[in-house]
């Protein structure tokens, strides 16, 4: 590209550069209340939220005003001259600009308090394991939801799929259909014969307690195979796990402990800390960039479970760490072999909960949510049908009978955070992990670096190829340089069928297309 700039250009670039500082400052402030708001006085929070919306109509006037708005347009029609970094941010500022300027204010600002207020309902929802609490925030935020798609509809992209691109760029409702019915076709079918040939898991995982302060200390520990850096990093709890950060230098995990489930927290820990380092692991050239921060929700999800998966739940892994577990848990684990915890570990279970999913099951449990969010966004399904229709569908794919919200639909926050169209990028970053592995294979020994001390060649691996760019490209262009071609399904299909045959012993005849 020319890098020559004429005057107006850079003008243009400063004002651009001066008003995302500004944006950037006041994202601040709603990161650190993500941080403590489980934590805060309840009395305050209306005040705050209240705060929090006039911030967030600061936000809304940089965003959609005159100086700001030009300064892309210009930028825009003068990219040829600007470096490949800023030319891709100013592609995606222009799409977020003219998106962003269809938003009415009030609208805007009244949603931003909807969905402050809804949090704290949706814990005690879950925690109550009654919907009622947080059925009508549910209401209002699918109302609003609905006016935003056919607000931002275009000539070729209408109402769900509005949704589905802004968590994954280019993905749509048919090509999430395609997917999905790979998923069913295949795996439903094995799934059914893994559940009748598995064995039973160690009675030690459902009669014993394991106590939480041994749990934080195990997973204190995987900070350090995780190279989950303590000079920038912090660990702390909350109703649903979650990874935020600021900038690459400040990133924040929280964890939930069960004194029943042994599992839950390890693999929670794992599954964050891989949000974490891919945060970690961006370039530091993009942290005063629009462009830092990764690059999609699928690719995000794509590291956090192959982490979590992939690499925490394979022998070699646990060859090396089993140990460490053990030594914590002297009284617990003291009869429980490495083959017991693995079969534990890797045990396939038709239950509730997403979060807690075996692989196997996993991508059926992100298929309901996604046939519930199509129904949502075509009327079909509102929130006075909504817990009717997951329970049947919870029946249907995985014959359990749900028992109360807390287990059903109030178990995750996304619907209670506004945020329809997220859910389907779980399993597509699940199916991408599945590719990036067979990838990596090609470079080194996998399995050898799964059981090092730390995760550390991995980690390499994956900075150099996919975390250092942030978004300073798209998706697609990030994910083929990595593997060395496009996103292709039969890998995660594959994967998990080569995986849990050889797990259970039973055959992997794959139907044909």
């Amino acid at each position: 590209m020319n890098t020559k700039m004429n005057a107006k250009t850079r003008r243009a670039k400063k004002i651009y550069e001066d008003t995302n500082r500004r944006l950037r400052a006041l994202r601040l402030p709603f990161f650190l209340h993500t941080w403590e708001q489980e934590i805060m006085p309840p009395a305050g929070k209306a005040y705050r939220n209240g705060q929090l919306v006039e911030l967030s109509a600061m936000a809304y006037e940089y965003q959609t005003g005159k100086r700001y708005t030009e300064s892309i347009r210009v930028l825009y029609e003068d990219r040829a001259s600007l470096g490949e970094v800023l030319c891709h941010e100013i592609e995606e500022a222009k799409k977020s600009a003219d998106k962003f300027a269809k938003i009415p204010k009030e609208e805007y600002l009244a949603f931003e308090n909807l969905i402050l207020e809804a949090y704290p309902k949706f814990v005690e929802a879950k925690n109550s394991g009654s919907f009622a609490p947080v059925k009508p925030y549910l209401r209002d935020i699918l109302a609003y939801k609905r006016k935003y798609v056919v607000w931002e509809e275009t000539d070729v992209r209408k109402g769900y799929d509005i949704l589905l691109d802004e968590f994954e760029e280019g993905m749509t409702v048919q090509k999430y259909d395609e997917f999905f019915s790979l998923i069913k076709r295949e795996l439903v079918p094995f799934l059914k014969e893994v559940l009748a040939a598995q064995k039973p898991v160690h009675p030690a995982f459902a009669e014993r307690t394991f106590p939480v302060e041994k749990q934080k200390k195990f997973c204190e520990y995987l900070g350090h195979v995780m190279l989950f850096d303590k000079n920038k990093t912090m660990m702390g709890e909350s109703e649903h796990p979650y990874t935020n950060n600021n900038g690459n230098c400040d990133v924040r995990i929280t964890n939930h402990y069960y004194e029943h489930d042994l599992a839950s927290a390890i693999f929670s820990a794992v599954h964050e800390m891989g949000h974490a380092l891919y945060e970690l692991q961006v370039s530091d050239e993009l942290n005063d960039t629009m462009s830092g921060g990764g690059v999609s929700m699928a690719m995000h999800e794509s590291q956090s479970r192959f982490f979590e998966n992939i690499v925490g739940r394979s022998r070699p892994f646990w060859e090396r760490h089993y140990p460490v577990l053990r030594s914590i848990f002297s009284e617990e684990l003291a009869d429980v072999s490495l083959d017991d915890f693995l079969h534990y570990i890797n045990h396939v279970s038709a239950g509730f909960v997403r979060t807690e999913a075996d692989e196997l099951t996993y991508p059926l449990h992100v298929l309901i949510r996604y046939e519930i969010e199509k129904g949502m966004m075509d009327g079909t399904i509102t929130e006075e049908n909504v817990e009717a229709v997951w329970n049947a569908k919870y029946k249907e794919y995985l014959g359990v009978d749900v028992p109360h919200a807390g287990l059903g639909v109030a178990q995750d926050m996304h619907w209670y955070s506004g945020e329809l169209g997220y859910f389907p990028t779980y399993a597509l970053g699940s199916a991408y992990g599945a590719q990036m592995l067979a990838a990596m294979k090609r470079d080194f020994d996998v399995e050898a670096a799964m059981g090092d001390e730390t995760l550390e060649k991995i980690a390499a691996w994956l900075g150099e190829r996919i975390h250092k760019y942030g978004a300073s490209k798209s998706p697609a262009v990030i994910f083929g340089n990595a593997c060395g071609a496009p996103f292709d399904a039969r890998y995660y299909v594959d994967y998990l069928k080569e995986k849990y045959a050889a797990l259970v012993g039973v055959g992997q005849n794959r139907p044909e297309d």
